[in-house]
């Protein structure tokens, strides 16, 4: 099986390294080849409506090939799910974003949902999720330690203060907020995952290898979306995504 994995931003190699470490070697599968990839260009932080659209339009030119280069199901490497209906209409494999993966998760494992997160621009894509999947009414606690993220660094050099920072929020969500499941507010976090897990007494989902394991598990399952609910184009233009030259060569 291969999983195509696409970070909705551009990423020099070293920083696609550092986010295909969030897979643990005991998680990986001897049959399972995971390609982790940046986008060619366009977004950067996802801070804002403009840098959402752009996003979608660039993950979708970095998956809508996936299947004819032999992919047998795609990954969105964030809690944005950005492109995820664009390319569920596009293909006919798999497609799976985090965001929707780690809500619907929680739900099995409790019923009032808390995320935590980096900073305030990113509140508004749980509650989107939470919203268009008709639970927001469980989205309890979204908190943040007000650090500007970097996504190509991640949280090293900054662990001692970050995950200090990530703990006392988590347990203001839990004491304060009531949460009773938590979600990490981005891939961009999970570094920070064992730490937190070892010390909060509620589930914690790490939202990386959430989205993996549905991967594998719609896969094992020979499941993919709806195309009664995600319609494939009656017209394909591929080529016209990609008229804005690659920012990583």
């Amino acid at each position: 099986m291969k999983i195509l994995m696409i970070m909705p931003v551009p990423l020099p190699p070293e920083a696609i390294e550092a986010f295909s470490a969030q897979i643990p070697e005991t998680l990986k599968k001897s049959d399972l080849q995971i390609d982790f990839v940046g986008t060619r260009n366009g977004a950067t932080l996802l801070d804002s409506p403009y840098e959402l659209t752009v996003a979608d339009h660039f993950v979708l030119d970095a998956g809508c090939r996936a299947e004819e280069q032999g992919y047998d199901a795609v990954c969105i490497n964030s809690m944005s799910d950005s492109g995820l209906s664009a390319l569920r209409s596009r293909l006919a494999i798999p497609v799976v974003g985090p965001g929707q993966a780690c809500f619907l998760s929680a739900m099995l494992l409790g019923n009032r949902i808390g995320v935590i997160t980096m900073w305030p621009p990113w509140h508004s894509l749980y509650h989107k999720t939470a919203r268009e999947l008709g639970i927001e009414q469980h989205l309890v606690s979204v908190r943040d330690i007000g650090v500007r993220p970097d996504t190509e660094e991640l949280l090293a050099g900054k662990e001692d203060i970050v995950f200090d920072a990530l703990e006392k929020t988590a347990r203001k969500a839990i004491d304060e907020d009531g949460a009773n499941v938590l979600i990490l507010g981005s891939t961009t976090m999970h570094q920070s995952y064992n730490y937190l897990k070892e010390r909060l007494e509620v589930p914690l989902l790490n939202p990386g290898l959430i989205a993996l394991k549905h991967c594998e598990m719609l896969l094992e399952l020979g499941l993919s979306h709806s195309k009664l609910r995600y319609p494939a184009p009656a017209n394909v233009n591929d080529t016209l995504l990609q008229t804005v030259p690659t920012l990583f060569e």
